[in-house]
């Protein structure tokens, strides 16, 4: 059987480049080289490139997304994207790769752009009427807004963040009225858009969704117990910030709700590939609320979906292999 090429695209153009980077390797590591030959290219402002085991740096060429190694001109049978931010989770590089009809691993170009838009998911998810939605208030960077008419909709303690980041950056927790304009212009020094929304006080729970063929699965759920005040930046990628309990000690009825919601939440918004899904387990009601679609979860060895796919007994091997194979089947994408 001929190896396929797969481009491993990685890098990007936010805050997030160096975690894509981490994410990139653990996939690299678990290719199968007797069925893939993976060429890395990094993404970034100055440029897409191929990193040669010797050093080299070749250019990508953007008209046909195309390498010359040597005198080899080296087409892909697929791209298997692990950029967190733009312009890997937002729908931009699926655009791209539409247009030259290469099929990739993650959700759609459309898909993409929604649920990195974490406002305009809120309102379609709350549309489905499965789960919770926190009150929230949209602030677009050239639009003006009022504190006082943002605090006649939303109560103590708020989290202000930006709209499009991923990765918890630019994040804030607010109780006070003071805190409030510190932390939208934090915020929007990450993003033109910021999302405040309330505070739900109860257990973080994130779980995997994917779909091989027609097949939708999920991963056995992860609890995160963070030792800051919330699942920021550092506690994401720093080891020892937070405790990560994978399966996540919940009931039988909690574990199946949040299979049925996530399933039911990826399939009405034709998402594909590996989705991780974060909820949040409110404390008085023991009710599920929404918290956000990542459509390009983080996948370095200390991140959740390779906790969840080692806790279901798969290998990472076996696991990326499916991905990519279930990909090259939907080469109209």
């Amino acid at each position: 059987m001929e190896k396929k090429n797969i481009a491993l695209l990685a890098g990007g153009y936010s805050g997030e480049y160096v975690i894509s980077i981490q994410t990139a390797k653990t996939i690299e590591k678990n290719l199968n080289p007797d069925l893939y030959n993976t060429y890395k290219i990094v993404v970034s402002r100055d440029g897409w490139w191929y990193e040669r085991e010797d050093g080299e740096k070749i250019e990508v060429n953007k008209n046909d997304f195309s390498l010359t190694v040597g005198k080899e001109k080296v087409q892909f049978d697929c791209a298997f994207i692990a950029i967190h931010g733009t312009p890997g989770e937002d729908g931009k590089m699926q655009g791209y790769l539409d247009m030259l009809q290469i099929p990739y691993t993650t959700c759609n170009s459309i898909v993409s752009a929604l649920t990195f838009n974490k406002s305009y998911c809120n309102k379609v998810v709350k549309n489905f009427n499965v789960v919770g939605i926190a009150n929230s208030v949209h602030l677009i960077k050239s639009e003006p807004y009022n504190i006082g008419a943002i605090l006649e909709q939303l109560r103590f303690p708020l989290f202000v963040k930006p709209n499009e980041s991923g990765s918890s950056l630019g994040v804030s927790k607010v109780k006070s009225v003071e805190e409030i304009m510190p932390a939208i212009e934090k915020a929007f020094k990450e993003d033109n858009q910021v999302l405040i929304e309330e505070f739900i006080e109860g257990r973080e729970l994130t779980i995997g969704v994917y779909r091989i063929g027609s097949y939708l699965q999920t991963l056995p759920p992860t609890e995160i117990v963070s030792k800051n005040e919330f699942f920021d930046y550092e506690a994401k990628y720093t080891p020892g910030v937070t405790n990560e309990i994978t399966p996540a000690d919940i009931s039988e009825d909690i574990h199946e709700q949040l299979k049925t919601k996530a399933s039911y939440i990826y399939r009405h918004l034709n998402c594909r590939g590996i989705v991780r899904m974060d909820f949040i387990l409110q404390k008085e009601t023991n009710k599920l609320f929404f918290l956000e679609v990542n459509t390009m979860p983080g996948q370095s060895e200390n991140s959740i979906v390779p906790q969840q796919v080692r806790a279901a007994g798969k290998s990472l091997m076996d696991f990326y292999g499916d991905l990519l194979e279930d990909s090259l089947k939907n080469v109209s994408q």
